[in-house]
């Protein structure tokens, strides 16, 4: 088998120990990555991510591994449950570090949004806007004269401020009413809100009326041109596969089952024969429409081979697999109405023959 990669060096110490025990337990078996998942009934894809550390094995997966190695379920059991642990209390530090991101970011973009009081004249704020109803106009006085300073005589007949009388009695034009003046930051600001809202509505009032524009308002019985068109034909699609499955029937021929998503779960043995000391099986998948030859206790160099029944004759339509590495091999795939139209031949290297029983 090739040499499994390094696993994560952030893996936890009893998930990356769970990964190597299964690696071990899938090199000690002999099987190729391909047959582990065709006899588990989990993917390739899965597999390889379980064994790379990419992924935790759900439960079912590791008691299949189990029952296809031989091995002790109940040891296996137990250090899965173990990973297990580690992987969720990984996931859980994983997502507290996502939410403190995510608050950090929302309180950022807040303080963006706050806003601050507009700096008066000279660069400094203004002074805090007097509430007393009686306070005369901004910028006049007592007298009229529309200056007075805190020494003024206190003469109110004379037109002046009286004594000790607090300056903010003279207020600036801008902050006259406590409220923003037409040239503030607060009021540029609603009037950028009032026209984004108008220009919203004006918006949704177009796409309304072309709407109603588009579905012909008053029926195609006013319109001579719209009797003419020809209506569209409802499309038709291929039925829907299910997610991992990529072909079906003819557009299976000649592909890899595993690639395909033809295996697995979706596949089943419909005819099987030992051939010397090999064991020869048709694999069927109902879902793709097509079937593939596999042989397991072979040897280098032994060759499998499929055919649907209508080429079983000069087998011109036969797809062949050999046995290179490990001890196991499957054909590409070959399209066929059901599973007994399919038939699996082996030959041995030592010279034997046989096939499958349609």
């Amino acid at each position: 088998m090739a040499r499994w990669k390094a696993l994560p060096e952030e893996l936890d110490p009893q998930v990356k120990e769970f990964a190597s025990q299964l690696r071990r337990l899938v090199d000690r078996s002999g099987l190729s990555i391909a047959a582990v998942a065709d006899r588990t009934g989990y993917s390739k894809t899965s597999w390889e991510r379980y064994l790379n550390g990419r992924l935790l094995p759900p439960k079912g997966a590791v008691l299949a591994l189990a029952d296809v190695t031989g091995t002790n379920a109940g040891h296996l059991t137990t250090m899965w449950e173990l990973a297990e642990r580690a992987w969720s209390r990984s996931e859980m530090r994983h997502d507290m570090t996502m939410e403190a991101i995510r608050i950090s970011q929302a309180r950022a973009a807040l303080g963006e949004l706050g806003q601050t009081p507009a700096p008066a004249k000279g660069g400094r704020p203004g002074r805090r806007t007097t509430t007393d109803p009686a306070a005369p106009p901004a910028g006049i006085g007592f007298g009229g004269t529309g200056v007075g300073g805190a020494g003024a005589p206190a003469n109110g007949a004379g037109g002046r401020t009286p004594a000790g009388a607090p300056q903010d009695f003279l207020i600036s034009p801008q902050r006259n009413g406590g409220g923003p003046g037409p040239g503030s930051a607060d009021g540029q600001r609603r009037r950028r809100k009032t026209t984004m809202f108008l220009a919203g509505v004006v918006g949704a009032l177009l796409v309304v009326a072309a709407a109603v524009l588009l579905t012909g308002l008053g029926g195609t019985d006013k319109d001579p041109v719209a009797k003419d068109k020809p209506k569209p034909r409802p499309a038709t699609s291929a039925p829907e596969l299910p997610a991992g499955v990529k072909c079906a029937g003819d557009d299976c021929t000649g592909e890899d089952p595993e690639a395909m998503g033809c295996g697995g779960e979706f596949a089943e043995t419909t005819a099987s024969a030992t051939v010397g000391t090999a064991f020869v099986e048709v694999r069927y998948s109902k879902t793709c429409g097509a079937a593939w030859a596999r042989i397991t206790q072979a040897t280098v160099g032994d060759k499998v081979q499929i055919a649907s029944g209508a080429a079983a004759a000069d087998r011109p339509g036969a797809q062949n697999g050999l046995v290179d590495a490990d001890r196991d091999a499957y054909t590409p795939m070959v399209a066929v109405p059901k599973a007994a139209d399919a038939k699996a031949c082996a030959t041995l290297v030592s010279g034997v023959k046989g096939c499958t029983a349609q």
